[in-house]
């Protein structure tokens, strides 16, 4: 089995946690772990501080939405 870049990261949980959970894991991962483009700026400087909390690098605004993303999760 050939796994993707982005899925690669669930390696090291090893045998552990079973292959599903392990890959939605790695997308979840992947989503957030980017940078993404200020809403305000516009900018590829938004990076995550923690669930939920965004702060672009360049303006330094923070700002809210989703978890693992910038749309709103509903």
């Amino acid at each position: 089995m050939k796994v993707s870049k982005e899925l690669a990261s669930y390696k090291r949980f090893g045998t552990r946690y079973g292959r599903t959970v392990k890959e939605r894991f790695a997308k979840a991962e992947a989503s957030y772990k980017g940078r993404r483009t200020c809403p305000y700026c516009h900018y590829k400087k938004v990076k995550r501080i923690a669930p939920g909390i965004w702060q672009c690098q360049k303006c330094k605004v923070k700002f809210t939405a989703g978890a693992y993303s910038l749309k709103r999760e509903k």
